[in-house]
């Protein structure tokens, strides 16, 4: 099974070709270049490489977010074009999921998070079933402190293992330090995420875990700047007398 996974939901986006779960071919997104005109190119070099074209690739892995609106809106309908063209089907995957699954085993829960800006974090809670992550409720855009108390109220002060592209966004808070008598830590886990998003969407194919093209989407988590303005002008707009 030929695998393309694409990240591009912030800066540190990525490319991973798989055959089955092994890694082929990849590279990182460096520097500020657009994802408009870094994504096709680095997609050719990575097919290139391991000795591919388009056609050959059997399933198409993305990161759906949550992260930088404009580079979901790069990544997605790409992958949702090429699947419509040679008719694949598509493995979905959180960002947050793929930082999970780096997480060291031991422990009955995940709990992952980065740098979400405007002094937030993106997080999820997952729980550990035999070799399965299970999310525990939705994913979140929270200051960290509040995401600290959301997991440790979800956990009920259970083992709990910590996994991130950020660790200082949640380590450098005084609701970190101030837990007592907890002594664990966060894993700082690559950023390269795309061979990841590969092996995953490996496992999901094999289950028959699978979308189409028509039932990807991406989960922003936080609403755009936009509609934010939007909506605050409405709220703000004084009714007629």
């Amino acid at each position: 099974m030929n695998l393309l996974a694409i990240d591009t939901c912030d800066a540190r986006g990525s490319i991973a070709v798989l055959r089955n779960d092994e890694i082929r071919a990849g590279t990182v997104h460096e520097g500020q270049e657009e994802y408009s005109s870094w994504l096709l190119v680095a997609v050719e070099a990575g097919l290139k490489a391991a000795g591919l074209g388009l056609p050959e690739v059997d399933v198409f892995a993305v990161a759906t977010g949550p992260g930088s609106f404009t580079g979901a809106r790069i990544g997605l309908p790409a992958v949702k074009a090429w699947a419509e063209i040679y008719g694949r089907k598509i493995a979905g995957i959180s960002r947050l999921e793929a930082l999970a699954s780096q997480a060291q085993p031991g422990a009955e829960y995940v709990a992952s998070f980065f740098d979400g800006s405007r002094n937030q974090v993106f997080g999820a809670l997952y729980r550990r079933s035999g070799t399965e992550l299970q999310r525990v409720g939705d994913e979140l855009v929270l200051p960290p402190a509040e995401f600290i108390a959301w997991v440790e109220e979800q956990t009920a002060g259970k083992p709990t293992r910590w996994a991130s592209l950020d660790p200082e966004k949640v380590t450098e808070d005084s609701a970190w330090s101030g837990r007592a008598g907890r002594r664990d830590h966060v894993l700082q886990v690559s950023s390269n995420l795309a061979p990841v998003l590969g092996k995953i969407g490996y496992g999901r194919a094999l289950a028959g875990n699978l979308l189409d093209a028509l039932a990807l989407d991406a989960n922003y988590v936080r609403r755009t700047d936009a509609e934010v303005f939007w909506s605050g002008r409405k709220n703000s707009a004084v009714a007629p007398k």
